[in-house]
This record gives structure tokens, sequence and C-alpha cells, in this order.
């Protein structure tokens, strides 16, 4: 199975909402407040579950547009958008979008270091964008966790990205029943940890099961950011960690 077939069985298992999400996604979308998205055209590129295409809705979005590649987290995205009548979801793959010129704001959260080739991707979202349209992306930073690459890559190269997803599904729980007793004990020590010692046991337990079955899994150090970014139709980059110090954000206006 791909990433995106893994990532379907995950968003069609996980496919409820909870209110720590808009947390999440304002960490991941720093610094933009609601009303940057406020009567924008907003592209959300890989939607999942559409979690993510919630917030700027909720906050008055004018349209959205989300997609995936998978069919079972379009039907859940679907499901997540339903009461808002300016929402659409389709099913489509980020490297055959072919908007142009169409949207006030595009982000891609969590996707782009899941990548086989993340700088088509990109290409194809900035092309997607109005000029002067604002690009937000969110993905995950070498600094900060160096351990991940180190203890749990090899874990998930070579053995889990391999099983079953349902197998994995299962095997998480050896990891995050014992992460869920020391954020709870601990509350940190990082932000991010502190973050996570206030979400449930089924939040926790789908951020390792995330983990643990992906074929790719790209953790950037900021100068790989600066690297894969160069070359766009881009201007105003900014590179900076979220207020939880976890991950990097990437925010540019399109030339």
């Amino acid at each position: 199975m791909s990433s995106s077939e893994r990532f379907g069985y995950e968003w069609d298992t996980y496919s409820f909402m909870d209110e720590n999400y808009e947390k999440q996604f304002k960490n991941w979308t720093f610094p933009l407040s609601e009303n940057d998205f406020k009567n924008k055209v907003i592209l959300d590129a890989s939607c999942g579950m559409g979690r993510n295409s919630y917030w700027p809705l909720k906050w008055g979005a004018k349209e959205l547009v989300a997609f995936d590649v998978d069919e079972r987290s379009v039907k859940r995205a679907k499901e997540t958008l339903k009461e808002f009548k300016n929402a659409d979801v389709v099913y489509k793959s980020i490297y055959d979008i072919d908007w142009k010129d169409r949207f006030d704001t595009a982000f891609s959260i969590g996707v782009i270091h899941h990548l086989k080739d993340p700088k088509k991707a990109l290409q194809n979202i900035v092309t997607a964008l109005k000029t002067d349209g604002t690009l937000l992306v969110w993905v995950y930073s070498y600094e900060g966790n160096e351990w991940i690459p180190k203890y749990v890559d090899p874990v998930r190269k070579n053995i889990t990205s391999k099983l079953p997803v349902s197998i994995v599904h299962f095997l998480s729980y050896f990891c995050s029943i014992p992460l869920w007793l020391f954020v709870k004990i601990f509350r940190g020590p990082s932000g991010y940890l502190k973050q996570m010692s206030t979400f449930d046991f089924w939040h926790i337990h789908s951020i390792v099961f995330d983990q643990l079955i992906p074929d790719v899994a790209n953790y950037w150090s900021k100068s790989d950011v600066e690297k894969l970014f160069s070359g766009l139709n881009l201007k105003e980059i900014v590179i900076k960690m979220p207020p939880n110090g976890s991950g990097w954000i990437i925010n540019a206006k399109k030339k």
C-alpha cells in the first residue's frame, strides 16, 4: 500500500472532530489569524478527513476547495464539511492539480514531507494561487525531533511501513499507552509534549499510528527547507517554527 492508501485507512478510522484540532491548526498556520481566512478563496492541498478545512470555513472563508487522492479520505472530508455550502471536496492527486491563478490562499499541512516528489507538488500549488496569494505549508523539522530519524525511522522504514496497516494500528498501542502515561504525568517537557498532554488517548494513539505507517517521512533541517522552496515562483518566504516548537512553517507570497 502507498502512503496515501495507508493514510486513507487512518482518516477512515479517525474521522471525528475534536476541539483540539482548532488549536493545532492555529499552531500549524501561525502567524496567520482567523481574519486572514475570512472572505478568501482557499485551497486545502491533500485534506485527509477535512479537519483543517473546517476552521477557515467556520471563520468565514468565501469558498474552499479541498482534495485528496484516497476515496475514503474524500468521503470522510465531505462528511466533515457537510454543513458548509461553500465547500467542495474532490478526488485528485497533488501531482495532477490543474488550477491556475484561482486561490487567495493555499495551505498544505503535514503532507509535503511524505511525498516522493515534493518540489513538483509545491510547483502545482503555487500555480494554483493568484498573484500575491498566500502559501502556507507545515512540514516535519529535523531540529527538535532528532530522536525520530535516529530511533523511529529505522523501525518505520524496515518494518511498520511494510506491514498490513491494521496490524500496525494494533502494534501502535505498545507505544501510545506509555506515551499517554508519560505526557499525563510529566506534562512536557517540550512544548509539543505539553500540548499533547491535553489530548485524549485516542488522539495520541492516532499520532503514534500516523508516525509508523508512511513509506516516506522526511524530517528536514531549515537549510533543507530553504533548498526545497528555492526556485519556486515565490517571494517574501519566511521559515519559522510554530509556537509549540515542532516542525517548520513556511509562509510565502506568489510573485
